[in-house]
Formats: structure tokens, C-alpha cells, sequence
């Protein structure tokens, strides 16, 4: 009599819904940022990267709130950032003021895709991620949001990308060498909603959160502008304190 074996079992392996829902929703905004500019819909570009933005907020999140954390989920969030803030944002600035200039624009958007791979593949391979109160460098959600403060203040105002050409194009330069340099930027990372704070805080945030609503895309530009430029004060500062000492 033949023994028959046991037949092995094949383990499913799926992946979790909801947080990946959240990281193809910050993929779809970002496509969708492209279309828009590519239809000259520059406004509704820059609002689709904020929207992009936000979803990518989430999806961490939610996996860390539903214990849905997974590689599969990590590795589909780093090629989500790719995308919405690496490739979305060059091509963006391309369609709206770059072309303007010729081969140097696409190459200013070119170098601007490849520092947000550098420093997408940077944060995963060698920064400490355990210092969660600073990062090296300009992170590539900041930059991204940075660079649609521009563009939708600049079409609110209805200031041409033509126009400033130049200033866009040092813009771009300069903000995709601050995503691979060693700049310090604050995270926030540290900061935790469950936290008492004091009731003075709830009001300022309230009162910033009513001028945001005020008037938009100013705030949002200010806000973002001075984050970007505090990385390299605060560095010039310290620079200053250190050669006194």
C-alpha cells in the first residue's frame, strides 16, 4: 500500500486595505496634479499635491492606529512619495514656468526628481530612525508643499510662471539641494496629540487655523517659506555660536 504525503499548505499572503487605501489615494492626487497642469490648470494642480499631502499623513496613521503595519506597506508609501513629491512636482513646475527656459528648465526639473530619490533612499538606508525630532535635510513632503504654496499663490495673484522664469528655476535648484544636504529641519515627529497641553496652545491654534481660513494661499506660502528657510538659519546660526565659542 502506497502511503500518500500530506499535501503542504500554501499560506495566503494578502495585504491590508485601509492603509493602503490612503497611499493610492496620494498616488491618484498626484496624477491627477500632472493632468491638471498638463490642461494648464495650475490652481487645481496645486491643490491636488496639498490633497496628495494629506493622504500621505494618513495612511502611517492609520496603519499604526489599526496595527496594519507591513513592508508591502512601506515599500508602496516610498513609491507613493516618489511620485507625489519627486516626479509630481518637477513636472508641475516644467508645465507651468520651467519650459520657459529651455533644456535648463528640464534639467533643473530633472535634478529636482533625483534629489527626491536620493533622499527618499537616504532616509531609508542610512538615516538614525530614532532621532524623530530632526531630519537630515529638507524632507520631500515639506519640499513638495513648498513648492504648490508657490505655484497656487502665484495663480491666486495671477503672476505668470513666464514672468519669474528665472526665480523659479533658482527656486528649484535650490530647494532640491536642501532634500540632499545636511541641513537639520525640524520634524515634529515627538509631538503627540495624546499630550496635555496647556489651554493657551488650543487657542493659538485655533486663532492660526481662522487666519489660515482667512486668506489661504498667503498663509499657506508664509508657513511653508519660513520652514524651508529655517533649516539653513538655524545652521548659520549655530555656525556663528560655535566659531565665537
Amino acid at each position: 500500500m502506497i502511503e500518500e504525503k500530506p499535501s503542504a499548505t500554501i499560506r495566503s499572503r494578502g495585504i491590508y486595505l485601509l492603509p493602503n487605501l490612503f497611499t493610492v489615494g496620494a498616488m491618484f492626487a498626484g496624477f491627477y496634479a500632472i493632468v491638471a497642469a498638463t490642461h494648464a490648470k495650475f490652481d487645481t494642480a496645486a491643490i491636488a499635491i496639498f490633497i496628495a499631502m494629506i493622504m500621505d499623513g494618513l495612511d502611517g496613521r492609520v496603519a499604526r492606529l489599526t496595527h496594519t503595519q507591513s513592508e508591502f506597506g512601506a515599500q508602496m508609501d516610498n513609491m507613493s512619495d516618489m511620485v507625489c513629491f519627486g516626479v509630481t512636482p518637477a513636472l508641475v513646475l516644467y508645465e507651468w514656468s520651467l519650459s520657459g527656459v529651455g533644456k535648463v528648465g528640464w534639467l533643473a526639473a530633472f535634478i529636482y526628481t533625483v534629489c527626491t530619490a536620493l533622499r527618499l533612499a537616504r532616509f531609508l538606508s542610512m538615516d538614525d530612525p530614532e532621532d524623530k525630532r530632526y531630519s537630515r535635510g529638507l524632507t520631500t513632503t515639506a519640499a513638495a508643499g513648498f513648492v504648490a504654496s508657490v505655484l497656487w499663490f502665484c495663480t491666486v495673484h495671477d503672476i505668470s510662471g513666464d514672468g519669474i522664469k528665472s526665480l523659479i528655476l533658482v527656486m528649484t535648484v535650490f530647494v532640491a539641494l536642501l532634500k540632499v544636504s545636511t541641513v537639520p529641519y525640524r520634524t515634529f515627529k515627538d509631538f503627540d496629540a495624546r499630550d496635555k497641553i496647556p489651554f493657551l496652545a488650543v487657542v493659538v491654534m485655533v486663532l492660526a487655523l481662522a487666519f489660515i481660513a482667512l486668506d489661504p494661499p498667503d498663509v499657506i506660502l508664509a508657513v511653508f517659506g519660513l520652514y524651508v528657510l529655517s533649516g539653513p538659519i538655524t545652521s548659520i546660526v549655530h555656525f556663528w555660536k560655535n566659531r565665537r565659542t
